[in-house]
């Protein structure tokens, strides 16, 4: 067998055809990455060989082809054939050795392209900044896909003795396999039969990221063994030899290495992050699917760069929770606006707003210029008749990051996010999330997108703690105090208190200090920021915190319009910053406010934290380190907007204005009767189960802006300065974090790098890195043959 594969290396590196054809298939390979922009590396922007990896099969359909379709068609028309078969070798040894020559070949012509990852290594911030792993990973898959598409070409050179035929039918079977089950399945609607999974594209998209399952390896060895095997039937019947015993034997082995590769399946992934490592949280929640679930991707069409690669994230991520899925999880692609007349856009536009599913405006480059297209980065993960939207552009206007960093977030966000949704989808109920009412807090407009954006995977409503019975405060997983300005009496604290030692879960949104910006305007421009009388603070001091009698003013605010004049009957509004309304910028790790946008709030007061026995506390939000305090009662002035703030003056530690608290708290009516006014027998406890709370010192953090004809605003969008903050992520994250006890939010620790290229030398050096990725590799096989025919020469001179 080593005597035929040396043979064929060496007869086909000896002519000219050879390095013809693969000079070929670089140059289009060099073209197609490094000078078309459609599919170009340096306007791809990002330091990866992705365009590599999705080009080279294309290519390999009929470089592949042109390197075995002479193996055994010019074997038999020659007439040679019959000579080799009289040498002690049998079939199949013929049959791999030749085999294995082309894979070697196919290895050869692929070689240049590392051309190609140095490029990247040096273009990339900081330098080498490439996911080494992941390449390696990916050639893993572009060999195993060579190899495939080497025995199919040998299969056809087996059956015809002339080449041009042996081409041609090679490269129909090779394109079939490719692309062929895909395309059947769409013409067919037969997606959900997993048709796809027969075809080579479904099994080299998920090497090609750089991961190695077990199954597409046994995919790979069985498409491969599969045509060797007809190679060698073909052959025997040629010869007129019976091939019943070893057919029965080869496709026993190609059985069982099928079956082996599907039971108790292994993924091996070679990125450096492990960003396709699907977590064990998630595989269990997969694992325990009992029925179908269906994904619907609505980020479909003509997208940039950017959005492409979102895409590609996301077909990824499903991919990887599908293979774990038992075949329960299925998705699909779409573009919704595809083919419709506006008034039909319009509709299918409010039909998704009403899903949950929000449209983003693109600009899209064309010949024309820079066009604005529709594009709904979005998904809706359909089970058991609910339907849960996904926001797969997890923050789009995050401050102070890039757009490439918000990508890069939100692809971070994905496994949680389609997690997360299909659980809600898949489990019995949903969890119940109640607001307090009866003492002045935030009404039903102010809480509008806030009850109406948990409403996807909750059941949200209002809570009277005076008039509901005890047994019901327990049925509901969350209560969120919103921002009281009346007292609590006894008998509510003590519910509360309750519902706490049996692991009821709190939020309190608690200002301590009555001050709103409308009252300063309608008082003459001043008012008197004077405490409130709650009745909580024994409360929440036995719970670890306590919340100050002051006013944070911070030079990282907001800003407020005023009025600075009339001119011609029309008032003048400037928007200036007003120290009152801070910006949190969430700087912790902690998954509840991970990659979020700044955290806009009003008149913040500031927060001591306790030590307190077996309670964790971890401070969520801070204010900025440019802050002073003061105290109430405080007269507060709009025209302390006129003088700039001395930023010595506000020189000061970050002060604590959120904290969670984790763990078994004591009971603040401990030693103590219970109060009069319940209206029914609770049963005592003094120490809670572990449980959580978090108290943030700002009532209105959930509060959204409502417009002058009394329509709510989405909640954390600022109408004077159209800014979106992150208060809505912020508190659908505190949501998912506090009615789920399987941890599943810290699915958002998940750090993937981000690779960028280093565009301003890109746009310096564009042509020079074209010429050296286009003309280097044919340089390099240019050289190898002159090295090869000096050699050659050299030993049959004499």
């Amino acid at each position: 067998m080593y005597s035929i594969l040396k043979k064929e290396i060496t007869t086909y590196l000896s002519s000219l055809v050879a390095y013809v054809t693969i000079g070929v298939f670089l140059l289009v390979l060099g073209l197609f990455l490094w000078v078309f922009p459609d599919s170009s590396v340096l306007d791809y922007g990002y330091a990866g060989l992705d365009s590599l990896f999705s080009t080279a099969p294309y290519l390999f359909m009929f470089l592949i082809p042109g390197i075995t379709m002479r193996l055994l068609a010019e074997e038999r028309k020659e007439g040679t054939f019959e000579l080799l078969i009289t040498r002690p070798l049998t079939e199949l040894q013929i049959v791999l050795g030749k085999y294995f020559a082309a894979v070697i070949i196919v290895l050869f012509a692929l070689a240049p392209t590392l051309v190609y990852y140095y490029s990247v290594y040096v273009l990339g911030i900081p330098q080498g900044n490439i996911d080494s792993g992941a390449v390696i990973g990916s050639y893993i898959g572009l060999f195993l896909l060579g190899a495939s598409f080497a025995a199919i070409g040998l299969f056809a050179s087996a059956i015809t003795k002339n080449q041009i035929i042996a081409f041609t039918i090679s490269v129909f079977i090779c394109f079939f396999f490719y692309s062929g089950f895909d395309s059947l399945s769409g013409l067919l609607s037969l997606q959900s039969t997993g048709i796809q999974s027969l075809g080579i594209g479904d099994h080299y998209q998920s090497i090609s990221r750089g991961v190695l399952d077990t199954r597409d390896l046994g995919y790979f060895i069985v498409l491969g063994a599969s045509f060797i095997w007809l190679t060698v039937v073909v052959l025997l019947k040629q010869q007129q030899k019976s091939a019943g015993k070893r057919s029965l034997i080869g496709i026993a082995i190609i059985v069982i290495i099928g079956i082996l590769s599907n039971v108790g399946f292994t993924r091996f992934d070679f990125t450096k992050e492990g960003r396709y490592t699907i977590s064990t949280m998630s595989r269990g929640i997969l694992d325990s699917l009992k029925g179908p679930v269906k994904v619907t991707v609505y980020l479909q069409g003509d997208l940039t760069g950017g959005m492409k690669r979102l895409q590609r994230a996301t077909n990824d991520m499903l991919s990887d929770l599908q293979a774990y899925s038992h075949h329960n999880l299925q998705f699909e692609f779409v573009d919704p606006l595809k083919g419709l007349s506006n008034e039909q856009q319009n509709q299918t536009i409010q039909d998704l707003q009403s899903r949950g599913i929000e449209p983003t405006a693109l600009s899209v480059k064309t010949d024309d210029g820079v066009t604005q297209k529709t594009i709904f980065p979005a998904a809706i993960v359909a089970a058991n008749g609910r339907d849960i939207p996904v926001k797969l552009l997890y923050q789009q206007n995050q401050m102070g990051l890039s757009a490439d960093e918000v990508l890069n977030n939100s692809i971070q966000n994905l496994e949680y996010a389609f997690i997360s949704a299909i659980k809600k989808a898949t489990k019995g109920g949903r969890p119940q999330i109640g607001f307090t009412t009866g003492h002045d807090e935030l009404t039903d407009v102010q809480l509008n997108d806030a009850m109406r954006s948990l409403s996807d995977g909750f059941e949200v409503g209002r809570v009277d703690l005076k008039s509901i019975p005890f047994d019901s405060l327990l049925k509901i997983r969350l209560i969120v105090v919103p921002k009281p300005n009346k007292a609590f009496t006894e008998a509510e604290k003590f519910k509360l208190d309750q519902y706490l030692m049996r692991g009821g879960r709190i939020v309190w949104t608690i200002d301590q200090v009555s001050a709103e910006l409308d009252s300063l305007r309608g008082h003459g421009g001043e008012q008197l920021a004077f405490p409130k009388q709650l009745n909580l603070d024994d409360q929440l001091f036995t719970y670890g915190v306590r919340i100050n009698y002051d006013l944070i003013a911070d030079i990282n605010s907001a800003q407020i319009p005023i009025s600075t004049g009339n001119i011609g009957g029309q008032a003048q509004i400037q928007m200036v910053p007003w120290l009152f309304y801070p910006i949190f910028m969430p700087m912790s790790k902690h998954p509840v406010i991970k990659n979020l946008d700044g955290i806009y709030s009003e008149f913040v007061n500031t927060i001591d934290v306790l030590d307190i026995r077996n309670v964790k506390k971890t401070v969520l939000l801070t204010s900025s380190p440019y802050n002073k305090n003061l105290k109430a009662p405080h007269m507060l002035s709009l025209q302390a907007i006129e003088q700039e703030p001395d930023p010595k003056a506000f020189q000061s530690t970050p002060k604590v204005t959120g904290v969670l608290l984790e763990g078994q708290f004591m009971s603040d009516f401990q030693n103590r009767p219970q109060p009069q006014g319940l209206g029914e027998a609770i049963q005592q406890k003094s120490e809670s189960v572990s449980t959580k709370q978090i108290v943030i010192s700002d009532g209105d953090i959930f509060k959204n802006q409502v417009a002058a004809d009394g329509s709510p605003y989405p909640l954390g969008y600022d109408h004077y300065t159209r800014q979106n903050f992150g208060n809505k992520n912020l508190l659908l994250n505190i949501a998912d974090y506090m009615t789920d006890d399987s941890g599943l939010i810290t699915l958002r620790n998940k750090e993937i790098k981000l690779r960028l290229l280093n565009r301003a030398r890109i746009r310096n050096e564009k042509l020079y890195w074209q010429v050296i990725n286009t003309i280097v590799p044919l340089l390099l096989v240019l050289i190898f043959a002159i090295f090869q025919h000096y050699i050659r020469k050299r030993k049959y001179a004499h």
